[in-house]
């Protein structure tokens, strides 16, 4: 999700979970598919029930596929990831599965993400955002 700011200039609201450590990593909002949506329908909801903030899908960013364990068994999971435009709403951490949410400058985003294959995709979202200017 992706806002233009006059001071900062772009900037993405991120999700804050914290771990079974007690740490606070931040990611991509994302969640499962529903039945009868596409992946961007997808997205345009996750976003919102994650952050509050209503966007529209500009472009793809990419695809994550990954494995973790749950309840002692693996599960795989693969997540279509697309650069949104903020059209409306308010940041919130309302969701519960949220421990924080913070719109954070583009050129801050790597130091801030905890994943890996996320700050590769978002590293995609400055080039995207001029070709749809």
């Amino acid at each position: 999700m992706v806002a233009d700011d006059p001071l900062t200039g772009p900037r993405a609201a991120l999700i804050g979970r914290t771990d079974r450590r007690g740490r606070l990593l931040w990611s991509l909002p994302k969640g499962h598919i529903e039945e009868g949506e596409t992946p961007e329908d997808t997205a345009v909801r996750e976003v919102a029930e994650e952050t509050g903030i209503i966007g529209e899908v500009l472009a793809p960013l990419g695809i994550i596929d990954f494995w973790f364990v749950a309840e002692g068994r693996r599960v795989h999971k693969t997540v279509h990831h697309f650069l949104l435009r903020a059209i409306g709403g308010a940041l919130s951490d309302a969701d519960v599965e949220v421990t924080e949410v913070a719109w954070v400058p583009l050129d801050e985003l790597a130091g801030r993400l905890a994943y890996a294959d996320e700050r590769a995709l978002v590293e995609r979202a400055p080039a995207l955002l001029a070709d749809s200017a």
